[in-house]
């Protein structure tokens, strides 16, 4: 990531894609049940408020090294979330 603003940026729209692949799913599905997929909006939700404390943590020793890992939490937790919007039926 070049900055922290483009690594807010970018857990912006990843998480922000997965709550509106939610959405699809919903519009695409009428007849389902939604508690499974409100269930991973708001794991989403979660996701991007515990990332966002991450990123403005003041306190860390290697700023490149703790945005590395802020990044491949967002990729892990980000790969998770669609792994349950797939698994939607």
């Amino acid at each position: 990531m070049a900055s922290i603003r483009e690594l807010k940026k970018y857990i912006n729209n990843v998480l922000g894609d997965i709550i509106e692949a939610v959405y699809i799913w919903e519009l695409t599905n009428p007849e389902k049940d939604t508690k499974k997929s409100e269930a991973i909006i708001d794991e989403a939700i979660d996701t991007f408020d515990d990332l966002i404390i991450k990123v403005n943590l003041k306190d860390v020793k290697s700023k490149k090294k703790h945005f590395k890992g802020v990044n491949q939490e967002l990729e892990d937790r980000g790969r998770k979330l669609i792994d349950k919007i797939n698994a939607l039926n």
